[in-house]
């Protein structure tokens, strides 16, 4: 069965490691079948949550940037894949900012069931990428009906 997969870039670099990451899990993605579509938050103007939780009687952000945009996107997706270089043993924050404007997403039938984390780093340790995991994991804890399908790690790459 198909499935509609969002893969999310969140380097600040255009052609960064874990862009490469996403790349390939796409492109694996595409070949087993499923509907793809990339997103890199390299070039999003995407602003800081406000905290005012608008969103959860909307389900839309009061911001509109690019943030709302992947929101609903990522509303619609049955698989979610987040691709974040570890910078300080914790993800992007690009991704940390993106999945708390994924707060209208709280309250609403989100499609996601999976969701993927792809990570490189200098580092070569395997517990380097630790605290992007539990980030994303307390971000999940707010979904009951998605989980953290897996993960791959990247290391020793600069």
């Amino acid at each position: 069965m198909s499935k509609n997969v969002l893969v999310i870039s969140t380097s600040p670099r255009r052609n960064g490691n874990s862009k490469l990451l996403a790349d390939a899990f796409a492109n694996g993605a595409r070949q087993a079948g499923n509907s793809v579509e990339n997103i890199s938050l390299h070039d999003k103007t995407i602003c800081f949550c406000k905290g005012c939780l608008s969103c959860q009687k909307s389900q839309r952000c009061v911001i509109h940037d690019d943030a709302d945009t992947i929101a609903q996107k990522m509303r619609a997706a049955d698989v979610l894949v987040f691709a974040t270089p570890i910078y300080y043993y914790g993800m992007s924050g690009q991704m940390k900012t993106m999945l708390d404007r994924g707060n209208p997403l709280y309250a609403s039938d989100y499609a996601f069931r999976e969701v993927y984390l792809l990570a490189a780093a200098a580092e070569e340790e395997e517990h380097t990428m630790d605290g992007a995991v539990n980030g994303l994991r307390g971000w999940l804890a707010c979904f009951p009906k998605a989980r953290l399908a897996g993960t791959v790690f990247g290391g020793g790459v600069d």
